[in-house]
């Protein structure tokens, strides 16, 4: 793997960033588990950063693909396409937005590059509202306005932002407060931020549990009662659910769902492919032909990935995997809760979609952040056959985010290696 690890570092750019101190070439997967090349198995508890949603080697997902691959693989929005139109009509179907249409594109930052245009052209504004520690991508325009300065690397930017408190709870100036008092702190702070903007603010972007922020949130109804500010001056809600969407909460199948209102437009990527490369935008009909130029996209809803994106969703559909992480999160939750450890700062999440943050022991509440005993955890569980991820603005949380349908015991399995590894690494 060293030979492998060399030939990667001199040809691809040092700012991708590799797990782990002996890298692992992951060679193939099947329903939870990956192999690595050589010969080790793994449970997966991050699929790929969220995007394996349902299974590794899915079945149908895979007949799908092959199928479609045996017809035609590529044609562009220039002609009809079957698939590309399927897909989108069952995306809106489940959007809960109404009369709405749908753009595909090939990933979660051209999702939000879509969507901030969508919003920026036709409020004739470049003014944009995020959210602290956000992230949505990592295109010029999305790394503009994410609020998590670790994966911002220039502060040019097409946009002027403003970054409004709610993002997260346990870090918060807001910290200690109840769920209503901290609502109706973090909306005065978003009203005093719209009084000095001094014009007229495009669209408010916000995840409902932020992913690369180390799956923080506000409290249920915060981005409702954001709503009803935003409205009153015609600001647009733009919910970003590339890593809540499709059921990975347990509790809705969309994360605004736990809010009360509905937003303008959503974005959707990561596991709606399973793995393919897509992404896409939903919106009313009249926001989503609001643009007054011509526009095609070359990737975006191809038939393969539609065809596989497809198959994947009604899958995920037929199996109620929303569901199942409804079962099964809340006993990784408990398990959690239950270690009781000094170096476990806070547990939070949904789901499975569920963050540790990991601090250092004797440093008070909330305690200084401890990405060295992230990473060391990461280590440990990598020795114990169990792939978790790692993220929040110091890099110290731990991201659990196996597919949705992860079996009980498997739930047990990476419960107990995860235990055992944060012991270990205590000091």
């Amino acid at each position: 793997m060293s030979e492998l690890l060399a030939r990667t570092r001199a040809v691809l750019p040092s700012w991708l960033a590799i797990y782990y101190q002996e890298p692992i070439e992951i060679e193939r997967g099947e329903g939870r588990h990956v192999w690595d090349a050589d010969g080790n198995r793994y449970l997966d508890f991050f699929g790929g950063i969220l995007t394996t949603a349902t299974a590794h080697a899915l079945p149908e997902v895979t007949k799908a693909v092959s199928e479609q691959a045996g017809r035609i693989i590529h044609s562009s929005t220039l002609y009809l396409n079957r698939p590309m139109v399927e897909l989108a009509e069952q995306i809106a179907e489940v959007s809960a937005i109404p009369d709405a249409k749908v753009f595909l594109t090939p990933s979660g930052t051209e999702a939000n590059d879509a969507a901030l245009l969508l919003a920026s052209s036709l409020r004739r504004s470049n003014q944009i509202l995020a959210l602290r520690n956000s992230y949505h991508g990592r295109s010029f325009s999305t790394i503009a306005i994410t609020g998590n300065s670790s994966w911002s690397p220039t502060s040019l930017s097409p946009f002027q932002t403003y970054y409004v408190h709610g993002g997260q709870q346990f870090r918060s100036p807001f910290a200690g407060l109840s769920d209503g008092e901290y609502i109706a702190a973090s909306v005065a702070d978003l009203k005093d931020v719209l009084d000095q903007s001094g014009g007229d603010i495009a669209a408010f972007i916000a995840e409902p549990i932020q992913g690369v922020g180390g799956f923080t949130s506000g409290p249920d109804g915060l981005l409702g009662a954001f709503a009803e500010v935003l409205r009153e001056r015609g600001i647009l809600w733009i919910s970003d659910e590339v890593q809540t969407g499709w059921g990975r909460t347990g509790e809705h199948f969309w994360g605004w769902q736990a809010h009360g209102a509905t937003p303008d437009l959503v974005t959707f990527a990561k596991g709606i492919g399973n793995g393919l490369s897509m992404g896409g935008v939903i919106a009313r009909a009249e926001i989503m032909d609001s643009l007054g130029a011509n526009s095609i996209s070359t990737f975006g809803g191809s038939p393969l990935t539609s065809a596989g994106a497809l198959a994947n969703l009604r899958y995920l559909l037929e199996h109620d995997l929303q569901g199942n992480a409804a079962r099964v999160g809340p006993g990784l939750f408990e398990g959690l809760r239950a270690i009781g450890s000094p170096i476990i700062g806070d547990i939070r999440g949904k789901g499975l979609m569920l963050g540790v943050e990991l601090v250092r022991p004797g440093t008070g509440t909330p305690g200084d952040p401890a990405p060295e005993l992230a990473t060391a955890v990461l280590e440990a569980t990598k020795r114990r056959g169990l792939l978790v991820g790692k993220g929040g603005l110091h890099g110290n949380v731990l991201r659990i985010a196996p597919p949705l349908t992860l079996t009980a015991d498997e739930a047990a399995e990476g419960l107990a290696a995860l235990v055992a590894s944060i012991e270990e690494v205590t000091p």
